[in-house]
């Protein structure tokens, strides 16, 4: 694997310094103020609009919208521009970004709308432009070959293609002027266009044999010395612990993302090892968090990441799958400390998801942006001088001392030319007082929510995205499980028929992935099978409502057949009808977001112990031993996929709820069922497609409901008491 990187990378750089070979920087930049010169282009949309208008205005996608006034002739991912491309023999510009990304923004503020450098564009290239969250498939392909190239990736991702889609040279942001003795934009254009017009069979064939190591790179071999043991989860915890930041909280340096699935492992793994440690590492990183500046103290929701080991100053943009994943790690560290902050957090999450992030049919939105009129965090952010106008003299004390106010601030945007002054995000700095005071803090917060919401909101990207929103419904399910709030549960109903009404095609058993503006896409992703079917499940395990399982069964069976590879095991990311793409790729990385295949796996477990399919379990236990090798090896970048390889361990704890599921006695027993932190069980009833055995249990005579807690088909003695049913679960396997 080493050599084909290294190869890859010798490869494309050969190439890259071939293209680029005559680029220089023609000026240096002040390193002190890298920004100095730049000059911030129109934003205006109408006066845009009255002079560019181009292909972007008939698409869905709020990234691409954004786009359609630029004076760039951006093509659409599709055929109309690959056959442009090969017709006229161009290279293709593509451009891969999403709608809330701030620095996609400064690029098309200091690029994209200029005049000068669209004539350029237009004249020798094909420009596309794509909204990664619709097509994470095409942004893994090309992000696999930037960061094999380059050794980092972000957005904007801007890669050169030739017209068979094979990638030659890329990076990501590129600045409109020379910094830090790089070249410009323009400057890199200019030279891979002279390149493609006199080195153009050498860029091809380099192409040609990076596209190959590629096909290399991303396959995966089963291993067949590979161990599938607990001491492959303790090991990986280890490690994780190693990265912890005792004092901020958090794993890994700056800038830091929460990355839910890391600390969630860690207490999956202390549940079966024990390791107290592991557990302080998680709470305390969860205050931080919730104390720090990435979280909104006023609004409620996370944001991206933090630029900073503090947790202070984020990148402001709120992404729906970061707080879906944050609800569930906040239950779970409920569950685990009994702290009722822990719980006030997800509840704090919910409230803003469901106030601003919901469709009023009950879709989850995808985004929201970190700027607002042009500036990032004037949403959010704060000087003294306004809250002395907002609050009494009391109250602006304590709001002072209490978000750590002062008169200079704690952000400026290094990235604007004229940025606002005296900025400060707010954050927990002394705790005590909101202890000491909730009401006064009550008081404060309200009336800065009530103050900032008539300021112009960040943009809103309203895409509903059916792997999101799988995240989401599970997340507002299983917070009804464990904090008993009804409103949840009434949500998660309403996201699941507005998913099923919306992008999913019943007679067909297909699940499309985005709906937007009264129009759903044609994609067909592992990742929206997988997420919704983890959605469905909680979803169904919080009300034990036959229809939600067997609609799990349609969706696992259409994933085993869009996806699975029955050969080696795993999981494509897209099915195989996609022509668009240059490689199938199985995704292993659970990053931000879980990889699809992580996702899948857990699923099938849970749903092959419900139902008792023993096809599910060995597809999942086919997958596992795909990426065993690499559980071992880099479990950094596994955490999602070892919490499924520690729940197939062992035969999950089955809490069996039988009898009249809608008394109160029925009710009581479900939450009983939830009210522990067991990740290894799963919650079932006895109706539907359930397994034969579970579907013979029944209560005693004389009782509404009662609980048989099972392993395999080994059952204790039924229970109708929900205190005994904590105080099984609470047992060690």
């Amino acid at each position: 694997m080493r050599c084909i990187v290294a190869f890859i990378i010798c490869l494309a750089v050969c190439g890259q310094a071939e293209v680029l070979a005559a680029v220089k920087p023609s000026t240096k930049s002040d390193p002190k103020n890298p920004a100095k010169k730049q000059q911030p282009m129109s934003s205006n949309l109408a006066e845009k609009t009255l002079t560019h208008t181009n292909r972007l205005a008939q698409e869905k996608s709020p990234y691409l919208l954004q786009h359609q006034h630029n004076p760039v002739d951006w093509f659409a991912w599709g055929n109309e521009a690959f056959e442009k491309a090969r017709r006229e023999n161009k290279p293709i510009f593509l451009s891969i970004g999403y709608s809330t990304c701030h620095w996609c923004h400064v690029m098309e503020r200091e690029s994209f709308e200029s005049e000068d450098l669209a004539k350029f564009l237009n004249e020798h290239f094909v420009s596309i432009k794509v909204d990664r969250e619709e097509r994470p498939d095409v942004d893994k392909i090309y992000m696999t070959y930037v960061q094999a190239t380059t050794g980092g990736g972000g957005w904007p991702l801007n890669v050169f293609l030739t017209g068979s889609l094979k990638p030659f040279y890329g990076g990501t942001y590129y600045a409109p002027d020379n910094r830090y003795g790089k070249p410009s934009f323009l400057q890199v254009l200019t030279e891979i266009n002279k390149s493609w017009g006199t080195r153009n069979a050498s860029i091809l064939k380099s192409a040609d044999e990076i596209h190959g190591k590629l096909v290399d790179f991303t396959e995966h071999e089963p291993s067949r010395d590979a161990a599938l043991v607990p001491a492959v989860v303790r090991s990986a915890a280890k490690l994780f612990k190693q990265e912890f930041d005792s004092t901020h909280g958090g794993f890994g340096r700056a800038p830091k993302f929460p990355r839910p699935s890391q600390p969630s492992l860690l207490l999956i793994d202390a549940r079966r090892s024990g390791d107290l440690e592991s557990v302080k590492m998680v709470l305390h990183t969860c205050r931080r968090m919730a104390a720090g500046g990435i979280y909104d103290q006023i609004g409620g929701g996370f944001s991206r990441y933090s630029v900073d080991e503090r947790w202070l100053v984020p990148h402001f943009e709120k992404m729906l799958y970061d707080n879906a994943q944050l609800v569930q790690l906040y239950l779970d560290a409920f569950l685990t400390s009994g702290e009722i902050g822990m719980a006030d957090v997800a509840r704090d999450v919910l409230r803003y998801i469901l106030r601003d992030m919901t469709h009023p049919g009950g879709g989850f939105f995808s985004a929201e942006d970190a700027d607002s009129e042009g500036k990032e965090g004037k949403f959010y952010c704060w000087t003294k001088g306004e809250l002395d106008k907002i609050l009494s003299a009391e109250e602006l004390k304590f709001a002072i001392d209490f978000y750590g106010v002062t008169e200079k601030g704690n952000f400026l945007d290094h990235s604007d030319p004229d940025p606002l002054p005296n900025q400060n995000v707010l954050r927990i700095a002394r705790e005590a007082d909101g202890r000491a005071h909730p009401e006064m803090l009550a008081r404060v917060r309200q009336k800065l929510f009530e103050t900032r919401s008539k300021r112009i909101r960040p943009h809103l990207d309203d895409k509903v995205l059916s792997s999101w929103n799988g995240m989401m419904l599970g997340a507002m399910a299983r917070a009804y499980s464990v904090l008993g709030d009804p409103a949840y549960l009434q949500a998660a109903e309403k996201n699941l028929a507005f998913l099923k009404d919306k992008l999913w095609d019943h007679s067909t058993q297909t699940l499309y992935h985005r709906w937007r503006d009264g129009a759903r896409d044609s994609v067909q992703l592992l990742d929206a099978y997988a997420n919704l079917l983890a959605g469905v499940l909680e979803l169904y395990q919080a009300t034990l409502h036959a229809p939600h399982l067997q609609f799990a069964t349609e969706l696992t069976r259409s994933m085993i057949k869009k996806f699975y590879d029955p050969k080696d095991g795993g999981f494509w990311q897209s099915d195989g009808e996609a022509k668009d793409l240059i490689l199938r790729v199985k995704d292993d990385y659970d990053g931000a977001e879980p990889s699809g295949n992580s996702v899948a796996v857990l699923g099938l477990l849970k749903m092959a112990a419900l139902c008792e399919t023993k096809e599910w379990k060995e597809a999942a236990e086919k997958t596992l031993r795909l990426f065993a090798a690499k559980m071992q090896q880099s479990p950094q970048g596994l955490p999602c996929m070892l919490a499924a390889l520690d729940f197939s361990l062992q035969e999950p704890k089955r809490v069996v709820v039988a009898g009249d599921l809608s008394s109160p006695a029925g009710r009581a027993l479900i939450q009983a069922a939830h009210a522990v932190y067991e990740p290894n069980k799963i919650v079932m009833g006895t109706t539907g497609p359930v397994d034969p055995f579970a579907a013979t249990l029944q209560p005693k005579p004389n009782e509404k409901a009662q609980v048989y807690l099972c392993t395999g088909n080994t059952c204790q003695l039924p229970t109708s008491d929900p205190k005994t049913v904590k105080e099984l679960l609470l047992k060690k396997p």
